[in-house]
């Protein structure tokens, strides 16, 4: 199965909640990941927020053209302990 997210939802403090088309939907933690030229501009909130399911990769992106691939999304989250089913 090619995994990717199915609902993207911005959260204050760089979280996002995301579901996936595994069935597992969850909150992970960014802070810790918004490293280097293209992350570290997702520090301002505003544009944190510009979270969103991109169309056609179908993960996770925003305005300034970063992205996360969603199996590093999916592994963060199960890392961490937080699907919620």
């Amino acid at each position: 199965m090619i995994v990717h997210t199915t609902e993207v939802t911005p959260l204050p403090g760089y979280r996002l909640r995301l579901s996936f088309n595994t069935g597992e939907t969850g909150e992970i933690d960014l802070s810790g990941e918004l490293e280097g030229e293209v992350f570290e501009p997702l520090r301002d909130p505003a544009l944190f927020a510009t979270a969103h399911q991109h169309p056609i990769m179908r993960t996770v992106a925003w305005a300034n053209g970063a992205d996360l691939a969603p199996e590093f999304l999916l592994e963060l989250l199960r890392g961490k302990g937080q699907q919620a089913a």
